[in-house]
């Protein structure tokens, strides 16, 4: 099998997979639904489970000789070169308390690296589409085109983005801290729609941890594909086996300030 994949036909059902989790999340929205707790006291919901069994009908059907990671549901299919990783609403929290950041990622993985990803709001309608090797396309009705990170040269005038601080649990919220020093200014929300924000040129750098493949795997290509990069807090490629750390950095050229800063102190 080539090193290169064609992705034609995978993006075609990327797409699909994409359209039918918004038409399952959408009703959902600022519904009141019914919001349960799983074993890690993470919040999930009938919406995310539809979601997801959607997505999964959808690539069984067309790609049965693929394999699927999501979520909800952990990994399905055969062994393969190829698996689907799915989050169907990234985000949960911003979902259930009706803030427009949560966001549906579809990422594909050929021999352990992803190679396409979509990020999708369902309430904005906006859509990120990153294949490898192709610029990312953004998807709007206000303002589509291609995606575009911006140059920013130096920590000190970056805009430093992460989720939650609660999710930087020791050790590292002392080595974001060490970045966060170094940064302009420090915004938190956002999940996966933050590297959207990123990869249109509004933020600068995103570093995260404790993430799971299926919270990443969709931005590395959407990413790249702006012009930025998306690697562990070492600077390395992220694989199915990392460390759960995330740094995004719109200008490749912060990758090594960025990662010198969240080196652990001595």
């Amino acid at each position: 099998m080539s090193d290169q994949p064609d992705l034609t036909l995978c993006l075609r059902t990327a797409r699909l997979c994409a359209d039918r989790a918004r038409k399952a999340v959408s009703p959902h929205f600022r519904s009141g639904l019914t919001v349960d707790d799983k074993s890690d006291e993470s919040p999930v919901t009938r919406a995310d489970r539809e979601a997801e069994t959607a997505m999964r009908t959808l690539i069984e059907q067309h790609h049965p000789d693929h394999a699927i990671l999501g979520e909800e549901f952990g990994f399905s299919g055969v062994e393969s070169d190829f698996v689907w990783v799915l989050d169907p609403i990234d985000g949960t929290r911003a979902f259930i308390t009706g803030r427009p950041s949560f966001a549906t990622l579809v990422a594909l993985f050929y021999k352990g690296r992803p190679v396409l990803g979509i990020i999708d709001q369902p309430f904005t309608q906006e859509r990120w589409i990153g294949v490898e090797g192709e610029k990312t396309v953004f998807e709007s009705s206000h303002m589509p085109g291609a995606a575009g990170t911006r140059p920013c040269l130096a920590l000190d005038r970056a805009e430093l983005s992460c989720t939650s601080p609660d999710m930087l649990v020791s050790p590292y919220d002392r080595r974001f801290a060490g970045l966060k020093s170094t940064t302009r200014r420090t915004s938190w929300g956002g999940d996966a729609y933050g590297y959207g924000l990123l990869a249109l040129g509004q933020i600068d750098i995103i570093a995260e941890c404790t993430m799971k493949p299926w919270d990443w795997g969709a931005l590395v290509p959407v990413v790249a594909g702006a012009g930025g990069i998306v690697t562990d807090w070492q600077g390395n490629e992220l694989t199915l086996d990392s460390d759960g750390t995330v740094l995004a950095c719109g200008d490749r050229g912060l990758l090594p300030q960025a990662v010198a800063s969240l080196r652990p102190s001595p």
